[in-house]
Parts: C-alpha cells; structure tokens; sequence
C-alpha cells in the first residue's frame, strides 16, 4: 500500500508518507498516540515531532490493515478514533476478505471488494487505483 501510494504522492511533492510505528498524538487529556500502518501527511500541514517524539496531530490518510485477529468492530472503532483525531479519510484494509472500508468526517462508510476502485478523494486528488492491488 505504501508502495503504491508512493508511486502518486512523491513524483507530485504532495507531502510524507509514514510507516507503522510512527506515532501521531491524537488527543490530549489522556493523551492518545496511535500509529497507522501506513501515513499520509500533506506538506501545507507542516511537519515535525513534538517534545514527546510523536507529530502533535492527525494524518491527512490514517491506513490500517487488520489482523486476522482483529475484529471489524475494533477496527471501526480504530477509523473512529482517527476521523476524531482530525484525520480526513481512513482506510480499513481487510486482506482475508480481499476488501476495504473507506472512512471520511460525516460520510456513511464505504465498502469495497477488490474490483471496485478507490480514489484519494480531496485528501490525495487525482489518485485512484483497484483495490485489488492492495492484496
């Protein structure tokens, strides 16, 4: 997934991509980190760590792929953690099932079989592929 959206996001200078293990602080009061799988951050968002070594707000993109363990509803809860966050849009990746939700502020969930397409809506515009690539 980081491969191919690499492909788009760094010829076009569009911003960073990130890898797992990298933390966004989410919320504060209990502070919550949370690290996606794989990252979108758009360069008009500014970059940089804070003291606590974790970039001091949400992803443009927040990608998970789920477990075979991890349950649909603890990965719903995940996208809402993130579109809480301030992230833009959240794509939950189902490898077994071969599918995806897509995830955006005030928008119903979007669910995808490896022949549908997925676009990068305003967060990544232009961007599309077939979610079967991911898999």
């Amino acid at each position: 997934i980081g491969f191919i959206l690499g492909q788009w996001v760094l010829p076009r200078k569009l911003g960073t991509l990130f890898a797992a293990e990298t933390g966004f602080l989410i919320k504060r009061r209990p502070d919550t980190v949370l690290a996606a799988d794989v990252a979108f951050v758009a360069d008009d968002r500014g970059q940089g760590q804070d003291d606590t070594g974790y970039y001091p707000f949400a992803p443009d993109l927040a990608v998970e792929v789920a477990s075979p363990g991890q349950t649909p509803k603890a990965m719903a809860k995940k996208a809402r953690q993130w579109l809480t966050g301030g992230a833009r849009l959240v794509w939950i990746v189902y490898p077994e099932a071969q599918q995806m939700e897509v995830w955006r502020p005030g928008s119903a969930t979007r669910i995808l079989a490896a022949s549908d397409a997925l676009d990068g809506a305003d967060v990544l515009p232009g961007f599309t592929c077939q979610v079967g690539e991911f898999f």
